[in-house]
């Protein structure tokens, strides 16, 4: 499926869940019926659905069909698309590199002061993701009070650089089924750590958590074997 068409037949799946008045949960029309609908091949949709899939706004579920998760925005480019897979591991190496030292020395470096504002974080992560949210907000929030915990201006000034690309890895991973509230476990284990002033165990936890941020659909899919 040419670029053009791929783009259009996305931007016109996008549209037609919007004005269907879909809301995340619901169920789609099985593939036969919208392509029907949009008059293009049922390949042609179902590449477009695993487009969708991989940016997180649709999940196929196999034998049950296809479920919308959030409603995105129209005019993601394939090029972007693919650019921002090309992007997304090593932005994710960096956010290791960065993050886990960050972490130790939060856990060396914090006072009693430093621990309320990542406890206020962890709140509104769990407010939103109870109130059907995916805690983004929380998340960053989270984040964002380690670095200031950590007192380097080194590397706060390296995060604030990488910012934009760590909130694509952001959106990546919460937008996955089921990620939210097991991010927000894993806040709550690195939280513990760098409370009780455990360098090596802060480390640990967010080397592990960081694992799981960097397990995303796009990095699974392989547009080489997609005829795009």
């Amino acid at each position: 499926m040419r670029t053009r068409l791929y783009e259009d037949l996305v931007d016109r799946l996008l549209k037609y869940m919007v004005e269907a008045t879909l809301k995340p949960g619901d169920r789609l029309p099985p593939e036969r019926e919208l392509s029907d609908r949009l008059g293009v091949s049922r390949a042609s949709v179902r590449q477009a659905i695993v487009a969708l899939e991989v940016q997180g706004i649709v999940d196929s579920r196999h034998g049950d069909g296809i479920y919308l998760l959030r409603h995105g925005v129209a005019g993601e480019s394939l090029n972007k698309l693919l650019d921002r897979r090309r992007r997304l591991p090593e932005i994710l190496e960096a956010r290791e590199a960065l993050e886990v030292k960050l972490a130790e020395l939060a856990a060396l470096r914090r006072t009693e002061q430093d621990l309320v504002a990542m406890d206020g974080a962890l709140e509104r992560m769990e407010a939103d993701i109870a109130g059907g949210g995916i805690g983004a907000d929380g998340d960053a929030e989270f984040h964002a009070a380690i670095t200031a915990v950590a007192k380097s201006a080194v590397l706060a000034q390296l995060m604030n650089y990488l910012s934009h690309s760590i909130h694509e890895t952001r959106m990546e991973s919460l937008s996955e089924p089921g990620r939210p509230s097991k991010s927000l476990t894993a806040h709550r284990r690195i939280a513990v750590a760098i409370r009780r002033g455990d360098g090596k165990a802060a480390a640990r936890a967010m080397r592990e958590h960081l694992k799981v941020v960097a397990d995303v659909r796009l990095l699974h899919w392989k547009p080489e074997n997609w005829n795009a």
